[in-house]
């Protein structure tokens, strides 16, 4: 009886020692694979070539990678072995992948988007319903700054299923405006005026071509189109400022700029 409680003892003393290894090997590990990632990451930002979103999908892939070996060895030390555990994982891949098909979905975008590059971090962005400056692009979702400083994370296979919008895209950016005036005034003189204040506007580029002309007659405005080209930063201190200048002008020379209405007669019918 004592040669059993003595056995039974033992055992408990060699599984206690063996799963406080394994916790020590995973904590130890995570911290190890975290170090190791930081590192790799520093190396990879000397490279000018290598993109920011890049460099972050490379430490998740990396940091992920090396979780999973961390795992493995602490499993191994309390008598998992790791072919058992790795063909237990390979029985339940199938039923796995169709629980998971949506974040692999997104996972695979994430993969697009980093190496077909629509847009990279610090560019302002329409995509997956959502309108902001990207700010981190991770394995499976993007993260978004609204201009009211909101978060947002959008999935990755949000974005690559519709439509992107990368204002950042190119250095120059076209100002487009539509300024009505009133039949009645003095179209060359409301042209020489809008172009006077486009071409006196400093940030708006004189190299390129600025477009003042009559685009349509309205229903009770003449339309004026004008368009003129910015560098990309400039694009809204622009067109707010040309359209402040254009009303306080209009209002100084006493050029209309008709809002929609309608005529109504009524008739009174004498019976």
């Amino acid at each position: 009886m004592e040669n059993s409680v003595q056995t039974v003892s033992d055992v408990i003393g060699v599984y206690s020692l063996n799963i406080a290894i394994a916790i020590l090997i995973f904590v130890v590990g995570k911290w190890l694979a975290k170090k190791i990632t930081d590192i790799v990451a520093k190396i990879l930002r000397r490279n000018p070539k290598l993109d920011e979103t890049l460099v972050n999908f490379f430490d998740d892939i990396i940091y992920y990678v090396l979780l999973v070996v961390v795992v493995l060895t602490a499993l191994e030390q309390v008598g998992v072995e790791s072919t058992s555990f790795l063909a237990i994982i390979g029985a339940a891949g199938l039923a796995v992948g169709l629980a998971l098909k949506d974040s692999l979905s997104n996972f695979a975008s994430g993969v697009m988007i980093i190496f077909f590059k629509p847009f990279r971090i610090g560019d302002y962005v329409t995509a997956g319903g959502v309108s902001g400056t990207i700010t981190e692009v991770h394995l499976f979702n993007t993260e978004f700054t609204t201009p009211d400083n909101q978060r947002v994370l959008v999935p990755n296979g949000a974005i690559t299923a519709g439509s992107i919008t990368n204002v950042n895209a190119h250095p120059k950016r076209r100002v487009d405006l539509v300024i009505g005036v009133g039949y009645g005034d003095n179209l060359k003189i409301v042209k020489d005026i809008i172009t006077k204040i486009v071409q006196s506007n400093e940030k708006v580029l004189k190299e390129e071509a600025i477009t003042v002309a009559v685009s349509e007659l309205g229903d009770s405005s003449v339309n004026f189109v004008v368009r003129a080209w910015v560098n990309t930063p400039d694009f809204w201190a622009v067109k707010w400022a040309l359209i402040e200048e254009i009303k306080n002008t209009f209002d100084k020379e006493g050029i209309s700029i008709p809002f929609p209405q309608r005529d109504v007669h009524i008739i009174n019918e004498k019976n």
